[in-house]
């Protein structure tokens, strides 16, 4: 089986923020939240706010939606298309994409690649995080809870954030701009 990260691995750039900027742009009312956004940024980077509690002030916004599972689903029409082709080309029925990207963003497009997800778990409503954001070293813990999998055939991502999964992996890639390569652990 082989296991990919999302963002900037299989899917061109951020699609969280591609989703934010989709939603600012057609309901300016999220911008309303952008203070409180600002103001975890900077807890974040002065250690006072974990990564997953800076998230929750990030994903704020989502109270401004008043149908956020359309809008969700708006968003992959249009975005779809940022899918590598490397990836199409090559996708299985068995993949799994795991990503810090919150589920009920991915969940439209994993279910219409024909993919299981692991993500992290974000209420679609208010933002608020239900567990740890999968990130890192919870990625591998999130895979054996969910799955029950601690080894896997090869792993995919654009970041050496994703050590854990590439160590548990019989072969691993660092994926850049499309491009993929082995990578050395």
């Amino acid at each position: 089986m082989n296991v990919y990260d999302f963002d900037g691995t299989i899917y061109k750039g951020d699609s969280t923020i591609d989703f934010y900027r989709y939603c600012a742009l057609r309901y300016p009312s999220a911008l309303l939240y952008l203070p409180v956004q600002i103001k975890g940024a900077i807890f974040y980077k002065l250690g006072r706010y974990s990564k997953t509690r800076f998230k929750e002030e990030f994903f704020s916004f989502l109270k401004a939606l008043d149908d956020p599972e359309a809008v969700v689903e708006k968003f992959w029409e249009k975005h779809r298309k940022k899918l590598y082709d490397w990836y199409i080309s090559q996708k299985r029925e068995d993949d799994i994409i795991i990503s810090a990207s919150p589920e009920f963003l991915l969940r439209p497009v994993c279910k219409d690649l024909e993919v299981r997800l692991i993500a992290s778990k974000v209420d679609i409503k208010t933002g608020s995080f239900n567990g740890l954001n999968c990130h890192d070293k919870e990625k591998p813990v999130r895979l054996k809870a969910e799955m029950g999998i601690t080894h896997i055939d090869k792993f995919y991502s654009n970041s050496l954030s994703d050590k854990p999964m590439a160590e548990i992996a019989d072969r691993a890639y660092l994926v850049k701009k499309g491009v993929v390569k082995p990578w050395s652990i």
